[in-house]
């Protein structure tokens, strides 16, 4: 009698065991749910129970690779003081001169290039066509420079490259000049950035009339 009752308690225990193991395992599932994202497949991951319940039990997931992104808009802003460079009368001999002043503001990483191009290599008479530029060694010249003027705001690692001076002539005609460079961004803040100087020689036999030049000026922000 007693060995039956041993023998029928320790098939109770087994059962219970098994029906315990049973009931557990069903509960511990190691991926209880997905950690997803929208249109990203492979970003998503497995939520991981750690099989506990109550406390410390918790089901965890790390889902990496979410950017947060955005835009800064490109800006390029020039200015030139004048639209016409007055060298006014030309006295034989002498060099007469003019300035226009021209200030940037971009926020072009690289920076910013401004080219000039003369449209006729020289001052051309309005009426005859005759130049003023050093094509001829007699006397007459015509002739670009620029400056690079500091900012009154330093901007870290800035430099401006102007442009040495040049004399015109019909050879160059068809030449865009850098007169102005930078490799850095930098503000507009009304402080000029360039100064270009045009000047113009005449001799005793340069023919009496009005003269002219067209200037193009490029301008390029290196984004």
């Amino acid at each position: 009698m007693i060995n039956t009752k041993i023998k029928k308690a320790a098939a109770l225990i087994a059962v219970a065991a098994m029906t315990a193991s049973t009931f557990g395992n069903a509960l511990a599932a190691t991926n209880v749910g997905t950690g997803s994202v929208t249109g990203s497949a492979a970003l998503d991951q497995p939520i991981v129970w750690d099989d506990t319940f109550g406390t410390p039990g918790n089901a965890t997931a790390s889902v990496t690779g979410i950017k947060v992104t955005a835009t800064v808009a490109p800006t390029l802003n020039v200015s030139f003081s004048t639209d016409e460079i007055a060298l006014g009368l030309l006295t034989p001999g002498v060099a007469s001169t003019g300035t226009m002043n021209i200030e940037v503001g971009t926020n072009a990483a690289d920076g910013v290039l401004i080219t000039m191009l003369s449209a006729n290599g020289g001052l051309k008479h309005t009426s005859n066509g005759e130049l003023i530029n050093n094509t001829l060694a007699d006397g007459e010249l015509y002739s670009f420079a620029s400056t690079a003027v500091d900012d009154s705001v330093a901007v870290a690692g800035i430099t401006k490259v102007g442009l040495t001076e040049i004399q015109s002539n019909a050879a160059n005609q068809t030449t865009e000049h850098e007169i102005y460079k930078t490799l850095k961004a930098e503000m507009t803040e009304g402080t000029d950035d360039s100064v270009l100087t045009v000047s113009a020689t005449a001799i005793a036999t340069t023919s009496a009339g009005d003269y002219d030049d067209d200037l193009t000026f490029t301008v390029s922000g290196n984004f």
